[in-house]
């Protein structure tokens, strides 16, 4: 029989080296073994950490729910997975954080669609959806994980940010000046404005979102999204 500790070794394990692969280790590690070497090392310590903590969470104990969760939650956390959906389908075109295979960075003239509510829409998508899952579902073993996908998320969006400024000092910090780590931070000052989203973040958005929280039904279950109400 698993533990709820153990679900919380994995996850500190899987958050812990994918920060310090990603960013302190990350350099040292190229020098060495290079590119490739690097990436080989990096995705095999993710599959196993990641392997390591669905495991665990699979065999930890179900625990009682920390609070009752009604419909009124279940429509603020399907409203806000809509809003997560949308960013992330956003975020796959345009976007300046995303590895180009050595290619020049290509920076939007202007913050627009996904990129005006946050310049990392991709990683806050992630958060949106560990907080969700922490509200409809609060037991032990799930908190732990949806937590530790909010600070990979939102610690791995920080980290960034720094690393950009130092591989891009010409260009990230003018496209921070644009943007804002926050969402809506830079609409509500003025350096970004609401709109202009591409049909592939609404409609692509719209169609995860239905896809995601139907597919709720025959993995778990249990009905998720507005098919709760279906």
């Amino acid at each position: 029989m698993g533990t709820t500790s153990a679900v919380a070794a994995a996850a500190v394990a899987f958050v812990g080296s994918h920060l310090l692969l990603s960013h302190p280790l990350r350099g040292r590690l190229v020098r060495a073994i290079g590119e490739g070497g690097f990436q080989g090392v990096y995705s095999l310590v993710a599959v196993l950490t990641l392997g390591w903590l669905i495991l665990a969470f699979r065999k930890a104990p179900l625990t009682a729910p920390l609070w009752t969760v009604g419909d009124g939650l279940w429509a603020v956390v399907t409203a806000v997975m809509l809003i997560a959906s949308i960013l992330l389908m956003g975020s796959l075109i345009r976007n300046p954080a995303l590895p180009t295979g050595g290619q020049p960075v290509s920076f939007p003239e202007a913050a627009r669609g996904v990129y005006a509510v946050t310049r990392h829409p991709m990683l806050w998508s992630f958060a949106l959806w560990g907080v969700c899952h922490v509200a409809v579902f609060p037991v032990a073993k799930n908190i732990i994980v949806a937590a530790a996908i909010v600070v990979l998320a939102l610690v791995g969006a920080a980290l960034q940010d720094r690393k950009k400024e130092q591989l891009q000092p010409d260009l990230w910090p003018e496209w921070e000046s644009k943007t804002s780590y926050l969402p809506f931070a830079a609409i509500t000052t003025g350096r970004a404005r609401l709109g202009g989203f591409g049909l592939h973040a609404l409609a692509g958005g719209l169609v995860v979102w239905l896809a995601a929280t139907w597919a709720h039904i025959p993995l778990t279950g249990w009905a998720a999204g507005i098919w709760r109400w279906l």
